[in-house]
């Protein structure tokens, strides 16, 4: 079993349900953040190993998370952000304030381990 911790922040209570379970199978621990804001909270008290963030969320976007992870942190971490269709500008932002990876909502919850463990191999 690995011991990495992934911060995930989204604010669809059924999508954040269902990656948590399907996350915890592979046996990494979850760090459940239901806003940008907590998010940042978890990331600065339990530095992760991975960070999946939606870019739409209230009080602070997954756009700010990446930013504060990156320039106010200066943390390495791999970023995934997820999406919604059509917001073409919102992850090529992501990708410029240094996301790692994107995936379009709805995706594959299987596909999402597939890009969890490259990353994590990766770091």
């Amino acid at each position: 079993m690995n011991n990495n911790k992934i911060v995930i922040a989204e604010d669809n209570s059924t999508l954040s349900l269902l990656l948590k379970f399907r996350l915890e199978k592979e046996g990494y621990e979850l760090l459940m953040a239901v806003d940008g804001k907590e998010a940042i909270e978890l990331i600065e008290t339990h530095e992760p190993d991975l960070i999946l963030t939606d870019i739409m969320m209230p009080f602070v976007s997954g756009l700010e998370v990446i930013s504060h992870v990156r320039n106010k942190l200066n943390l390495p971490t791999p970023i995934i952000v997820f999406s919604s269709a059509g917001q073409e500008e919102m992850v090529l932002k992501a990708f410029s304030l240094g996301a790692n990876d994107f995936m379009g909502k709805p995706f594959s919850p299987n596909e999402l381990v597939i890009r969890v463990k490259r990353l994590l191999s990766l770091s």
